[in-house]
C-alpha cells in the first residue's frame, strides 16, 4: 500500500515524521480515516510525496523552489523504513479535478511504475484538497485534522513557514526548533532558506503569485515588449558599457536578446532579473530555445525594491525600461527612492545606469483647460457587465474622446483611493474639463491602452519631471550625465492627440489659447 501525500511540501514537521513513522511500524492497524473508521491493516510500500505548484518559486505562496523541497523531502524521508518517491506536480490554475491531474502527472511522471488507484494507496491530507480524492474512492486519514471536533491539533507546516517569517532569529527560536523536523531545518539552515522566506512574504509591493498586478493580460504585454524592442534597444546601445550588464525588469528578456548580438559585447555576462513569474517562466523558455546569442545569459526572479539583485559594485551597466513608474504605481515614492539607492550600490565607480521611462511635465501643478473631441465615438454606450479584457477593450475603443476621458477619471487608480480632481466649464460656447496639468497628460498618454486598461489604470506617468528626477538620484549620490533628455513621442501627438484633445491655458484676457503637448518620455543616463 502506497501513501500519498498532496500538498506543496515548502516544510516538513516534527509531527509529520512521527505520523509517517507511526503509520509504517503499525502497518496503518486501527488507523481512523476522516470519517472516523479505522482502517484495515496493511504494509506501506512506499510514501508518494506530490509537490504541487512545483514550477513556481519566489512568491509569497510558493518562496521555496522545488529543487529544495525535493532535497528536503528525501533528508526527511532518510529515516523511514520504506522508500520516498517525489514528483512535481506544475500548476494548472483553477481546474475542477486537481486529484486527477496530480494522479496522471505522476503516472507519466514515473513511466507508469506508480499507477495510484484507491485499491493500492491510502491519501494523506488535513485540508480541503481531500474532499478531491474522497470523490475518486481514495482512503484518506486526516493527519492534523480532528475529524470529531473539526479542528486541527497541530500547526499545519505552512503556519509554521509564516512563523518563520515572522521571527529574525528563527534558527534560535524554540517553538520553531520543536515543531520544524530536523532534516528540513537543515536544508533551510544550509541554503538559508529562511532569510529568502522572510523576504518574499514581506515584500509590500509583489502579490501572493509573484506579480505586480492581477489585471495584466501577458500575452498581449509580451506583444507589446517584443514589438518595441528594436527601438528600446537602438536608443540605449549607444550607452552600454562592457562588463557585466544588468537588465532590471527584462520582462521577456528581448533587449537582453538583442544585446548578445551585438558584436561590441559578445564577451559581456548578462543578467536579466524580472520579479513577474509569468515573465520570469518566458524568459527561461527562451533561454531553453537557444533564443540568446551569448551564452552567458542568468535569469533571476528577484525584487530590485526591497534589496540588492546585483553584488554591490559589479556592474558596469544597469538598464531598466517602462520600469520605474510601476515601483511608484504599485508602492509608492518611498519604494522608488529605496530602488536608486540600491542600484547605487551596484553600480562599479563610472558605471552607468540606463533609465527609459514615461515621465511628467516640469509645470505638472498648473491648472489647464483639456478640449476633448466629442464627436469621433459613442458618448452615451452602455458600459459592459462583464470586466473581460477584450470585452472592455471593443467597448472602449468605441467611444468617444470626451466618453473615454470619463471613464478614465472614474477608474484612474480608483482601487487606491484616488479621486481625480476635475471640473467643467464652458467659455464661449465650447465645454472644457479643467484640471492639473499632470492629471491631463496621465489621461492623454494613456487613454489609448485599451488592451490592458485595468491594469494600466494602477499606474502613474507623470508624478516626477525631469528635475525631480535629477533631485532624487543627486541625493543618491548620483548625477545625470549632459547626454540625458526629455521627448515627447510625435507618433502618439500624431496619430493619437491631434484632432481628439487640445491643452489650453487662459491668457491674459481671460481667452483659452492652445498650447504644445508636453514631453512624455525621458532617457535618463545615470553615473555613479
Amino acid at each position: 500500500m502506497y501513501l500519498l501525500i498532496p500538498g506543496r511540501h515548502h516544510l516538513l514537521t516534527d509531527f509529520q515524521f512521527k505520523y509517517l513513522n507511526r503509520l509504517i511500524k503499525c502497518k496503518l492497524e486501527d488507523e481512523p480515516d476522516v470519517y472516523g473508521t479505522p482502517l484495515p491493516t496493511a504494509d506501506i510500500t512506499g510514501i508518494i510525496f506530490a509537490v504541487t505548484s512545483a514550477n513556481h518559486l519566489g512568491t509569497k505562496r510558493n518562496p521555496v523552489p522545488f529543487y529544495l523541497r525535493a532535497m528536503i523531502i528525501q533528508e526527511f524521508s532518510h529515516s523511514l523504513d520504506v522508500p520516498a518517491f517525489v514528483y512535481g506536480i506544475d500548476d494548472a490554475g483553477m481546474i475542477p479535478d486537481f486529484a486527477d491531474y496530480t494522479l496522471k502527472t505522476i503516472r507519466h511522471s514515473s513511466e507508469g511504475i506508480h499507477q495510484l488507484t484507491p485499491d493500492n494507496t491510502i491519501v494523506i491530507c488535513s485540508t480541503g484538497v481531500k474532499e478531491m480524492y474522497l470523490r475518486h474512492g481514495f482512503r484518506v486519514l486526516p493527519a492534523e485534522w480532528d475529524p470529531v471536533t473539526a479542528q486541527f491539533t497541530q500547526p499545519m507546516p505552512w503556519d509554521v513557514v509564516k512563523l518563520v517569517a515572522q521571527t529574525e532569529a528563527w534558527r534560535k527560536n524554540k517553538t520553531i526548533l520543536d515543531l520544524m523536523h530536523p532534516a528540513c531545518f537543515k536544508i533551510w539552515s544550509l541554503y538559508q532558506v529562511g532569510e529568502k522566506v522572510q523576504h518574499i512574504l514581506k515584500d509590500p509591493i509583489i502579490g501572493a503569485d509573484g506579480d505586480l498586478t492581477a489585471t495584466r493580460d501577458y500575452q498581449v504585454y509580451v506583444k507589446q515588449m517584443d514589438d518595441i524592442a528594436a527601438l528600446k534597444y537602438r536608443e540605449t546601445a549607444p550607452y552600454i558599457q562592457p562588463g557585466n550588464i544588468g537588465d532590471i525588469g527584462c520582462a521577456a528578456g528581448s533587449w537582453i536578446k538583442m544585446a548578445c548580438s551585438d558584436d561590441r559585447l559578445h564577451e559581456c555576462d548578462f543578467y536579466g532579473i524580472e520579479v513577474s513569474r509569468h515573465l520570469y517562466d518566458i524568459c527561461l523558455q527562451r533561454k531553453h530555445n537557444g533564443e540568446f546569442a551569448n551564452p552567458s545569459v542568468f535569469f533571476s526572479q528577484k525584487n530590485a525594491v526591497t534589496s540588492l539583485v546585483f553584488e554591490p559594485g559589479s556592474m558596469q551597466t544597469i538598464h531598466t525600461s517602462s520600469l520605474t513608474h510601476e515601483i511608484a504605481s504599485y508602492g509608492s515614492i518611498d519604494d522608488l527612492v529605496a530602488f536608486i539607492r540600491n542600484r547605487y550600490q551596484e553600480l562599479m565607480p563610472g558605471g552607468v545606469w540606463i533609465n527609459r521611462d514615461v515621465i511628467g511635465p516640469e509645470n505638472k501643478a498648473e491648472t489647464i483647460l483639456l478640449w476633448l473631441n466629442d464627436t469621433d465615438g459613442e458618448n452615451d454606450l452602455p458600459a459592459p457587465a462583464s470586466t473581460d479584457t477584450h470585452e472592455l477593450a471593443q467597448y472602449l475603443g468605441k467611444l468617444s474622446t470626451r466618453a473615454l476621458f470619463t471613464r478614465f477619471a472614474a477608474d484612474f487608480r480608483h482601487h487606491e483611493g484616488f479621486q481625480l480632481p476635475h471640473t467643467w466649464v464652458e467659455i464661449a460656447g465650447t465645454t472644457y474639463c479643467q484640471l492639473s496639468m499632470q492629471n491631463a497628460c496621465e489621461f492623454l498618454f494613456k487613454k489609448d491602452y485599451h488592451d490592458n486598461w485595468l491594469s494600466e489604470m494602477h499606474e502613474m506617468f507623470c508624478f516626477w519631471s525631469y528635475s525631480d528626477w535629477k533631485a532624487a538620484l543627486e541625493a543618491a549620490g548620483l548625477r545625470l550625465d549632459n547626454l540625458s533628455h526629455t521627448y515627447r513621442n510625435e507618433w502618439i501627438v500624431k496619430n493619437r492627440l491631434e484632432g481628439k484633445v487640445q491643452l489650453l491655458r487662459l491668457n491674459e484676457n481671460n481667452t483659452p489659447e492652445v498650447i504644445d503637448f508636453p514631453v512624455s518620455h525621458t532617457l535618463l543616463l545615470i553615473r555613479k
